[in-house]
């Protein structure tokens, strides 16, 4: 949710790898047909991997094949790769398109390498905002930092007491606040956290200040949400963004059923650019009375926009230790995280979606959380009628999916389940996943060789803003498993990794797929929408680095919505 407090200046000049954010000028966005040569075209279609040529007329792809007479028709615009390399348009199948706005907007802490850089972001906020309001910020991440711990109520005390202070980590599944910010939420020591949340004490059974998955909405009130005008905003920067780093197409998770109408009007009227396909963020409480209201599945008031998937979560994240784990964290053996849905809730859910095609997106990340909701999957999909299926392949998902007992692998496509999953989140998580978990489970993490063997798909995501949300490193990472540095350790299973073709389709023909999309989304064919990301050099070529590769065009339905 973007929050009102504390917003700084949108900064609209900068996009990916620095360069300028622009628009497309009218003259080329308004170019009707296009004729693609001269560099490398990758198709994502495994009948012909690549082509030589890709010709494009009133937003349909017309010819992907050789340039030989005829192909480029009357009218077209002549486009000379030059060398350039040419893909089907990418999508990222997990991120949150009102928080990668929200990024551009609020104190963000993603580039903070300690606690003392935390409490210097902390002071420079405290300097300019008046008192009694709620410093609100977001993107820390400590397993990097050299204090070797959480930061916790003290260290934020000891920069301000006339604020409020609300800092959420990077994966959005804990908080670290102040004393104030205790006070003000009537939290103490005997505060009964909320189902599918911790209050972490300290050894005298005082709160720290870390808030733990649902506990960090004891502190709701303190930050007033959004105005209607502050989402919109979000929402733009969140596309222009995007688009300048070459996608043409989000699953947009978690998003809130009010701003539907919201993002379908933006949509409609050209401020948010590229396809949106929304899984709408449900309360446990209230999702199967809502998902009984969705009957149909699909709503398609805009073109590009499409909302027929709820998110639910079943437990939180590794890095907070709230993932629900089998056996105790390896770093906190009392310790075995935090499942945040009710299995009865759920199934009410599950049997009202399957007979309403509504697909289920569920977060699971650790392998007690992965592991109960394939058997609840399961469970449904055997209690359920198939005469009552309102879809026969309703291609539910797990998001994330990234620490599996190895029994369960198989389990995803036997149930025809689509882990949609991150891979950027291996390359952070393994510089503290080993302290977590230790090395006899890191057999079934982040298993995406395990699992394209076992013939599932995977749509790739990035969970923007959780990461950076650039399609470059989620391409080294599936590629590689080494951080961008080029580190990886021994326990790290680079045999999951995946080929470049493996890695082309996890966003885009896979993804297209887990959207119920491939017949029309996905891959340079003919006949299919001509969503196209254009590079300068192949993230694909095993000689070059994805990251040395800048995006130069983004075309989504034909038109140019971005270009360097």
């Amino acid at each position: 949710m973007i929050r009102s407090a504390l917003l700084v200046s949108s900064i609209l000049t900068l996009g990916a790898c620095g360069q300028a954010i622009e628009p497309a000028s009218p003259s080329i966005a308004s170019v009707d047909g296009w004729c693609f040569h001269g560099g490398t075209i990758h198709t994502a279609d495994d009948r012909q991997p690549q082509v030589e040529a890709v010709a494009v007329m009133a937003g349909e792809i017309v010819h992907a094949g050789p340039a030989t007479d005829g192909w480029c028709p009357d009218g077209a615009s002549d486009y000379d790769l030059n060398g350039y390399a040419l893909y089907p348009g990418l999508t990222d199948a997990h991120a949150h398109l009102i928080g990668i706005g929200q990024r551009e907007m609020e104190l963000d802490l993603s580039a903070v390498t300690s606690i003392r850089e935390l409490q210097d972001a902390v002071r420079g906020a405290a300097d300019t905002l008046p008192a009694g309001e709620t410093i609100y910020g977001r993107g820390w991440i400590e397993t990097h930092w050299p204090e070797g711990r959480f930061p916790n109520r003290g260290d934020l005390d000891a920069v301000t007491d006339r604020h409020p202070v609300v800092l959420i980590r990077s994966d959005g599944h804990a908080a670290v606040v102040n004393s104030l910010a205790l006070s003000r939420s009537s939290i103490v020591g005997s505060t009964e956290a909320p189902f599918g949340g911790a209050i972490n004490l300290d050894a005298d059974g005082n709160p720290t200040g870390m808030l733990i998955d649902t506990a960090m909405g004891l502190t709701d009130d303190l930050v007033p949400d959004a105005t209607a005008e502050n989402k919109a905003e979000a929402y733009r920067l969140g596309s222009d963004v995007y688009v300048s780093r070459g996608w043409t197409n989000i699953h947009n998770m978690s998003v809130p059923q009010d701003d539907v109408e919201l993002i379908n009007r933006l949509a409609n009227d050209g401020d948010i650019k590229l396809r949106v396909y929304n899984a709408v963020g449900l309360p446990d409480r209230q999702a199967s009375e809502r998902v009984n209201r969705m009957r149909g599945g699909m709503s398609t008031e805009s073109p590009f926009v499409t909302t027929r998937a709820v998110k639910l979560y079943a437990d939180g994240a590794l890095g907070s230790r709230g993932a629900a784990l089998l056996a105790p964290y390896s770093d906190d053996p009392s310790n075995t995280g935090l499942m945040t849905l009710d299995r009865d809730r759920a199934m009410a859910t599950f049997q009202a979606a399957l007979r309403n095609g509504i697909q289920i997106n569920t977060h699971a990340i650790g392998d007690k959380g992965n592991k109960a909701v394939l058997d609840w999957y399961e469970e449904v999909f055997n209690s359920v009628p198939r005469g009552d299926w309102a879809v026969p392949n309703p291609r539910w998902r797990i998001e994330h999916s990234q620490i599996l007992d190895v029994s369960d692998i198989e389990r995803f496509n036997a149930l025809g389940v689509i882990p949609s999953m991150q891979p950027s989140h291996a390359i952070g998580d393994l510089h503290f996943a080993v302290d977590r978990l230790g090395p006899d489970r890191l057999g079934g993490a982040y298993a995406w060789r395990a699992l394209i063997d076992s013939g599932t798909v995977i749509a790739g995501g990035s969970d923007a803003p959780v990461e950076v949300g650039d399609p470059r490193i989620e391409l080294h990472a599936a590629m590689n498993r080494t951080d961008l540095s080029g580190y990886s350790n021994e326990d790290w299973n680079v045999d999951q990794r995946v080929t470049p073709q493996e890695a082309l389709k996890m966003f885009t023909l896979w993804p297209a797929y887990a959207a119920f999309q491939e017949d029309r989304l996905g891959s340079i064919t003919v006949g299919k929408r001509a969503d196209l990301s254009v590079f300068n050099k192949d993230m694909l070529d095993p000689e070059i680095a994805p990251m040395d590769a800048e995006p130069v065009m983004t075309m989504v339905d034909g038109k140019v919505v971005w270009a360097r």
